[in-house]
């Protein structure tokens, strides 16, 4: 089933306490919550030694005053910085890439140029921006912003705020430092500077950016949105997709759609990477697996739960999802939209709707033995649902190193996946072209 033209892509995204809600209450977690840079440099050397493509880093900026009681539940904001974290990760590390997310709404373009140039050059040509923009109540109270962007526009602010970015770091030339004159007493040649006179819809820059070009001329664009105003953002700037799809037809679909658009832009398909989640727990079989997973399951806290809006406490947790006027917001409106579909095609109650779709946050499900997970990453791949996947296990580094042990080394046996990287820089590892300087053409 191996198909040679292509590369499985494989990135990992952890959360310290799991990305199970229930994650951190497993007896296989004994951590406290303090930070623990050692937790995150470990597992990002446990995926550079499976040959992982991308070590992933979110970002959740803020956190609501509301102290409830099932806020005090819930660990899942408390993580480092990324640019902080991964600045020092990628001191321990020499070949994956490192994704870090930024919010367009509560940073500036000036300021995460110099910050993505920073981390290129320390990580020596590995960085990568997952470029985000939604605007979660709980962040806009902490920040202050209160200006009412619709989910449109707020997509159109990112994209002006990555070609800004781009001009900036396209501000000098890529050896404009290489060659500073001693006998001279000149460190540059002013020929080899471009200032910037950015005058946009939203954001106005006039200058030079204080730092030398990106190694990779510009770190690697990571996008997630199903929305139709996502999957067009995603034709025309992203270099790979972190999508969410239950099966395999949801997931060919998108990837068809989102293909299907590049060429309007003056872009091939292979210049886009499409990989959605994958929700994993392997084991030596497929029961144990599904032991495994049961135990977490089992642990899932059921006294408050919200679906667009509104509270569902009220309403039997083995029944239906009631008939109501759900109301998403502006956020995350492609993976509402899935959970409202899957609850209605299957029928689900609202306590198999938690459980199937919520706790995996609507990512494909792969639950067994190594033939089960590597069979329908195979077939999503050849199948092209995918191009890859970002491994999202559920708890804590442990589901990340059965990963590594027992899966890697099939994929690689089957013959589609790499064994050895690929290219110095992460660009170069995920086969994607070094973006030229328009201003050296």
């Amino acid at each position: 089933m191996a198909n040679k033209q292509r590369e499985l892509i494989l990135n990992v995204f952890l959360l310290r306490y799991g990305h199970h809600p229930a994650g951190w209450l497993h007896p296989t977690w004994k951590e406290n919550g303090r930070p623990d840079l050692n937790w995150w440099v470990k597992a990002a050397q446990i995926a550079e030694a499976a040959k992982f493509h991308t070590f992933f880093v979110a970002d959740f900026i803020g956190r609501s005053s509301e102290l409830t009681p099932q806020a005090a539940k819930n660990p899942s904001n408390f993580h480092f910085e990324p640019f902080t974290l991964l600045s020092a990760i990628a001191t321990q590390t020499k070949h994956i890439g490192l994704v870090a997310t930024v919010n367009t709404n509560f940073s500036e373009p000036y300021n995460v140029a110099r910050q993505f140039t920073s981390l290129d050059h320390l990580s020596g040509g590995r960085a990568g921006w997952n470029v985000v923009s939604s605007l979660n109540p709980a962040t806009v109270g902490n920040f202050g912003h209160h200006d009412g962007r619709t989910h449109e526009q707020r997509y159109e602010r990112a994209e002006e705020f990555v070609q800004l970015a781009k001009a900036l770091w396209d501000s000098w030339d890529d050896d404009a430092f290489d060659h500073p004159d001693r006998e001279s007493g000149v460190f540059f040649d002013t020929a080899a500077a471009h200032p910037v006179s950015f005058h946009g819809k939203y954001y106005n820059s006039d200058g030079l950016l204080d730092y030398p070009r990106p190694i990779q001329g510009y770190p690697v664009f990571v996008q997630a949105g199903n929305s139709e105003t996502g999957r067009e953002f995603a034709a025309r700037v992203a270099e790979m997709t972190y999508s969410s799809a239950t099966s395999l037809k949801v997931a060919q679909d998108y990837y068809a759609d989102v293909k299907s658009r590049m060429a309007k832009y003056g872009r091939t398909e292979d210049q886009l990477k499409i990989t959605p989640g994958l929700n994993v727990v392997v084991a030596e079989t497929d029961q144990e697996a599904q032991d495994k997973y049961a135990e977490l399951q089992d642990l899932v806290d059921f006294s408050e739960i919200e679906f667009g809006g509104f509270d569902l406490t009220q309403y039997p947790l083995d029944g239906p999802l009631p008939d109501l006027p759900y109301d998403p917001g502006e956020n995350g409106r492609g993976r509402f939209q899935q959970q409202l579909e899957l609850a209605r095609r299957e029928n689900l109650t609202i306590r198999q709707l938690v459980l199937k779709f919520r706790v995996a946050r609507g990512h494909l499900q792969a639950i067994g033995s190594v033939k089960t997970v590597a069979d329908l990453i195979e077939q999503w791949f050849v199948e092209k649902g995918a191009d890859g996947f970002n491994v999202v296990p559920p708890y804590s580094v442990k589901g990340l190193e059965d990963f590594a042990r027992l899966v890697v080394p099939e994929l690689q046996r089957r013959g589609i996946f790499r064994k050895e990287y690929s290219g110095a820089t992460y660009r170069e590892s995920l086969g994607l072209d070094r973006p030229r300087n328009p201003n050296t053409d």
